[in-house]
Formats: structure tokens, sequence, C-alpha cells
């Protein structure tokens, strides 16, 4: 095992590929032990496990292994860490991006109906703050976890895709430096695992892919003896969109009798609006209401219809 410890609050897991698993299990080892209070930095791969590369193409999508996707890193047992506490996992810092990827994988996102054929773009991630999407549109690059999260008190293995109430695959954008993050702990130790790093993305992440990318991720451990909650909570330090704010938006709404058609008709609508006014093709469009537009519930209550808003920033065109 490479464990290397900076000092006894700080320690960096190296060697991802060995100590990496696939779902929620509580009976995986740990492969470290640490007090409340410390600090770790995991070296964590993107979300296919290493399955894609710079020059990927839509036929390395076609023959993605699924059974792959969404390693994490971990577990850690957190001591002390018993049933009904509460475990705060601080975001500390996400670094050494390199490059990513979106993918349109066929039977999987918001639109899988309509976008049947496999895409994959990459995304050059050297630059600071913004990555080129097309000429013209610049990304903001705000890397986080998409996938964190303690084991579940179930018997057995518990697949990573959707989330649950320990956490899991959540895809909260602003789990960004500075954001605290409230675990219900179900199992002795915690046993916290996280993966699944993103260096953009839309509430929603409607195509199913981020701008998915390997980087070192550093979170800070405090356990809350005796504080029990049902599912997971979080703290953001400030606004939660400064950068994209700036400039306002364009907004295309939808209803429906769910959430889910409402969603679909505004995510439609957006594409609509991208193609047109920007001559993007379908599957560009698509990929970008995934990296850049924030789907928010504007009205649940008005039955029988619900609507939904998808908020594109103008702060990304050039």
């Amino acid at each position: 095992m490479s464990i290397h410890r900076h000092q006894h609050t700080h320690m960096t897991i190296h060697d991802f590929q060995t100590h990496m698993h696939i779902g929620w299990d509580k009976d995986i080892p740990p492969i470290a032990e640490v007090d409340s209070g410390q600090t770790i930095t995991f070296e964590i791969s993107e979300a296919s496990g290493g399955q894609f590369t710079k020059r990927s193409t839509k036929e390395d999508v076609a023959s993605l292994d699924f059974s792959k996707v969404n390693p994490v890193a971990g577990p850690i047992y957190i001591k002390d860490a018993e049933p009904g506490d509460t475990l705060e996992v601080e975001m500390i810092n996400f670094q050494q991006l390199d490059w990513g990827w979106t993918a349109i994988i066929p039977g999987f996102g918001l639109l899988a109906d309509d976008f049947e054929e496999p895409h994959i773009k990459t995304f050059d991630l050297t630059k600071p703050n913004t990555t080129e999407f097309l000429h013209g549109i610049d990304l903001f690059i705000k890397p986080f976890p998409g996938t964190i999260g303690v084991a579940l008190p179930e018997e057995g293995n518990f697949g990573v895709v959707p989330p649950r109430q320990n956490g899991g695959n959540i895809d909260i954008r602003y789990m960004t430096r500075g954001t605290k993050l409230y675990l219900p702990v179900w199992v002795e130790g915690a046993l916290f695992s996280i993966g699944d790093t993103h260096a953009a993305q839309g509430d929603g992440e409607v195509c199913g892919t981020a701008i998915e990318a390997s980087m070192e991720a550093t979170v800070r451990f405090k356990l809350h003896k005796g504080k029990t909650i049902a599912e997971p909570r979080y703290e953001i330090p400030g606004p939660p969109t400064p950068e994209a704010d700036s400039h306002g938006y364009y907004v295309t709404t939808g209803f429906g009798p769910d959430l889910m058609e409402a969603s679909r008709k505004a995510i439609k609508y957006m594409i609509e609006h991208l193609m047109d006014t920007y001559g993007m093709k379908a599957e560009e469009a698509y990929m970008l209401c995934s990296l850049a537009v924030d789907l928010r519930i504007s009205e649940i209550v008005n039955a029988p219809n619900m609507l939904v808003s998808a908020f594109l920033p103008n702060a990304i065109f050039k």
C-alpha cells in the first residue's frame, strides 16, 4: 500500500488503481485509518476508470464497460465513528487537472431516446480557470467530486450510479473548495470513499457526463458525535455561481406532469436555441447543456403540471 504521511494530520494516498472499488459495500476492508481532524489527499481517476484517453473516439464510447465506471478511492476508516454520528467532509483543494472528457453514452442521459449515437469530446484543462468548449465559448473550471459518500448499513454491494442516503453519486456541482458536506454515518468507521472528479458541470448533468477528469482531491474530516441526520446536507462558503451570474442568463422553460418530463422539455428547447443561435450540432448543444446549463425547479405545487427552467449563462460566450 502506498500511503505517505506528510505529518500527523495530512496523508496522501497514491496508486489509485490498487485502492479503488466499484459500488458501496460495508465489507470492503479500509485502506487507511484516520482521526477526526485529519486531512487526506487522494489521487483520483476519471470516471471511465482509464478506459478513455485524450485520443478516444466514439467507438471507444460504444464499447465502454459500464461495470468499471465510477471507481472510487477508499474506503477510509474514521476512528470513533459510529452509526448515528455525522461525518463532516470539508473540501480543501482539487488540482493537477490535465485533460478531461464528456461523452454521450447510448441508453444513458436525460434525452437518451433522442441521442442514440455515441459521441465524445475531450478538453484541455491546463489553463487555470477556463477551458474551450468551441471557438468563442469558454467554460469555467470549477472542480469537485461527483461521487462522495460512506458505506451503507445493508449487506451486499450497491451500484455506484444512483445517489442514496449515504451520499454516493450525488453530482452536486457545489462540492467545490470550501464547501462542507455532512454525511450520516451508517457503519462503524463510516468507511468514506471519493471519486468521479469533475472539472465542470451544470445542475442536472443532463447528458449523463460532466467534464470527467483525473485529479488530486484533498479533504478534511471532522466527526460530530451523537449528531444524527437522515440524508446528506451541505453548506457552501459564498455565492454559488458568481462567475456565471455576471452577464445574466438565457432561460428556457418546460412544463409537464412530473419533473422528468418538464426537465426534458426545458433541455430540448435549450438545445433548439443553441442550434439556432450559435449553429451548434445537436450533440454539441446537448453536451453544453450538461456542462453549463442549470436546471431549476420553478414550480412544483400547481397540479397537474410542474415547471422547470434551464439557465444558460451568457458569460461563457466571448
